[in-house]
């Protein structure tokens, strides 16, 4: 039996990417104390991946309950070891951090049919405990989603993400002339001729300061973090977000972004980058373009415009840097051709890598000793 706590949550929407709640192992089952019966364990409670179910199906299935394990059976003069009580196994989307409410990392499901124990059983009543059985553990946990995709779009609010998801994908995001229109993740995906999909995330704008959660910093980056490439995004005029900041130019765009992953989480600029350079359909996008492609050729000599403290480790290599217009569709069929050159590039050299490794490995084994054949006797 399965019940299910009252759940905290926090939400885009209808988008549901948190959730607190508790869980609590089952009790142990009282010995037998004049034949040394022993009492049936108590059930533990598992999270298992699945890719059926999702949190919000989880928050509305189950509004009000715990997840607990069952009671062990006690011990009787028919059954002197007690039956274990029933495995509590909880059924969660793919792509979720476990923490405690700490923030202390218990565990993470990548994919479906990873399981987690989460909270043990107590154990039954035996003559060590003097036949006394004990509680099972209970705790309050965090089950936080990271959206998994093939591509994330990377860029500050009103760069055109949302526009360009819905030209390449059959995804339909809010769209408007105005900053921070995706308020929730929105998840694409791109189909070709020969049916291969792609799966690309758009996610809230970053505003500078992101990294310490200014705006919808972390609820951003932590999605950023399990998809396989970026797609970063920018005006090709460059980026205001209010007349209280300072006007950036589409390659101090870059840079800002940059900074951005990096101080969240570095490992984020070793995944494979390419460049949408949008709205190349307004007057003077030539001029702006060629000039972008100039300062990313030698960006060194072009980082004297921002600050010491805005300026990232290194700049980021794009695989490929490509000018288009979601608006007019200009460029968007060389887009989607480049996304997907670019995540075979990385699936054959995944393949190259593991075939790599395995050759090590054989290598590396210890050789048996051969056996001396037995001399023939004349």
């Amino acid at each position: 039996m399965v019940w299910c706590s009252r759940i905290l949550l926090r939400k885009y929407g209808n988008f549901i990417d948190n959730l607190r709640v508790h869980v609590k192992g089952g009790t142990g089952g009282m010995g037998l104390p004049r034949l040394g019966g022993e009492g049936g364990k108590g059930g533990d409670v598992w999270l298992v991946a699945s890719k059926e179910v999702s949190l919000k199906k989880i928050k509305d299935k189950f509004p009000h309950k715990r997840f607990v394990g069952g009671v062990g059976n006690n011990s009787s003069v028919r059954e002197l070891r007690g039956e274990p009580g029933t495995v509590c196994e909880v059924e969660v989307p793919a792509g979720i951090t476990i923490t405690n409410d700490n923030g202390a990392k218990i565990g993470e499901l990548d994919k479906a049919g990873d399981r987690l124990l989460v909270a043990k059983g107590g154990y039954g009543g035996s003559f060590r405990t003097n036949f006394t059985p004990s509680t099972g553990q209970k705790k309050i946990i965090r089950l936080d989603l990271k959206l998994i995709a093939d591509i994330g779009l990377v860029g500050f609010p009103n760069a055109g993400k949302s526009s360009l998801l819905s030209k390449i994908s059959h995804a339909k995001p809010e769209i408007a002339d105005y900053a921070f229109t995706t308020v929730k993740p929105e998840l694409g995906r791109v189909i070709y001729s020969d049916y291969k999909q792609i799966s690309i995330a758009d996610l809230p704008g970053l505003i500078e300061g992101a990294h310490i959660n200014k705006g919808m910093g972390h609820k951003f980056l932590k999605h950023v973090e399990r998809t396989k490439q970026l797609l970063f995004v920018v005006d090709v005029q460059g980026f205001q977000l209010s007349y209280k900041t300072p006007y950036r130019t589409a390659f101090e765009t870059i840079q800002l972004l940059t900074l951005e992953l990096q101080l969240y989480k570095k490992e984020l600029l070793t995944k494979p980058a390419l460049l949408a350079v949008n709205k190349m359909d307004i007057p003077d996008a030539d001029g702006h373009y060629q000039e972008l492609l100039q300062q990313l050729a030698n960006p060194n000599e072009h980082l004297h415009s921002l600050p010491d403290d805005l300026i990232p480790e290194r700049p980021i290599e794009f695989k490929y840097v490509l000018p288009i217009s979601a608006e007019t569709g200009q460029g968007i069929e060389d887009l989607t051709h480049f996304i997907r050159k670019s995540i075979d590039e990385q699936a054959e050299l995944e393949i190259l890598d593991s075939a790599k490794e395995k050759l090590q490995s054989l290598q590396t084994m210890p050789s048996r000793p051969r056996k001396n054949k037995p001399a023939l006797r004349p």
